[in-house]
């Protein structure tokens, strides 16, 4: 907000026009030299809110009546509104140049949309480490979900002490607000942008999954051997076919629930009874009674491309469901040892 003792004479003068409204202001342009104009103009551009009684002490000054419209000004798209109306583009351009009449920016944008880009289980193990209502604050302003993807990565005692004061969240002022986003801003999104290295992993990870596991093996201990660094976020995206049986219950069934029969049972055409098996096991009995009839019948005419293709596409839906948050991808070691 304006105060009284930071103003100069041409924001004082242009504070009178705004509040005198646009009829009179415009009379009284006219009398103005280019010169008075400009700076009246440049003025404004800086002008921000102006209290009541600090306003009548300002019309006091230049010992005029004119009230019209004090309180909160919004002064610099007013001021642009009279002027526009009163003034010839081409008188407007003639004293501003090509410079165009501005509001000067109030404060950084709303850090929310670049939360929302912030993988989930990032932004959960921060949250996790806030106080819960904090925690309730910052996923109420997310999609529903981000929001939803976040939790599931939260141990279960926080998560239900967050859920809770989601539930009996009121209205938070702004001031409250915004201690929050500079909070997330200097801590967390600040140490994103230092660092940001997961989109080089995500690129070399998916082209490592396009290899046969020995291939991909292969190439991982000669990154090793040569000291690539960050290969831990690397690993972590690895994910091939094979490694189903790797999986917990819980994480199979979530991923088998959403692929068609028809796509699982292609994969499963030629795999080793124990990968089968553990496949199968996540899936409804009348489902596994027709795949299971499906794979009795062999797979002569089946080309090796598309089963291939359809692993592929399995392998994959289990890595989008991980980097969602719906569950963890087994671990380097447990890769290894199996």
């Amino acid at each position: 907000m304006t105060t009284l003792t930071t103003l100069t004479r041409p924001q004082k003068a242009a504070a009178i026009l705004v509040a005198m409204g646009k009829p009179s202001a415009s009379r009284l342009l006219k009398f103005f030299k280019q010169e008075e104009l400009k700076a009246l103009i440049e003025g404004a551009r800086l002008l921000r809110s102006i209290p009541q009684n600090d306003l009548e002490r300002i019309v006091a000054e230049f010992e005029a009546e004119f009230t019209e419209g004090a309180g909160l000004l919004d002064s610099a798209d007013r001021m642009d509104t009279i002027l526009n109306e009163s003034l010839s583009p081409e008188e407007m351009s003639a004293i501003m140049g090509d410079k165009r009449f501005e509001v000067a920016p109030e404060g950084p944008p709303p850090i929310w949309p670049d939360l929302e880009k912030l993988e989930a289980g990032r932004l959960g193990a921060f949250l996790s480490g806030e106080h819960p209502q904090t925690s309730a604050l910052v996923l109420s302003k997310l999609s529903s979900q981000t929001a939803a993807n976040v939790l599931l990565t939260m141990e279960k005692p926080i998560r239900s002490q967050i859920i809770k004061r989601m539930v009996t969240l009121a209205a938070v002022p702004d001031a409250a607000a915004k201690i929050v986003e500079s909070q997330l801003r200097s801590s967390l999104l600040s140490q994103a942008a230092a660092k940001d290295i997961s989109v080089g992993q995500a690129r070399v990870a998916s082209v490592l999954n396009e290899m046969d596991k020995p291939q991909l093996e292969e190439v991982m201990h000669d990154l090793e051997e040569a000291g690539t660094p960050d290969l831990d976020g690397v690993r972590s995206r690895l994910f091939a076919f094979d490694d189903l049986p790797l999986l917990t219950q819980k994480a199979r069934v979530l991923l088998f629930d959403g692929l068609s029969t028809e796509l699982v049972t292609l994969a499963l055409r030629g795999a080793p009874p124990a990968l089968t098996e553990s496949v199968l096991s996540a899936i409804g009995a009348r489902s596994r009674r027709m795949i299971e009839s499906e794979l009795g019948q062999g797979s002569e005419g089946v080309a090796l491309a598309d089963i291939l293709g359809a692993r592929k596409t399995i392998a994959v839906a289990t890595i989008r469901l991980s980097r969602e948050g719906a569950f963890e991808l087994p671990s380097s070691a447990q890769s290894e040892a199996a």
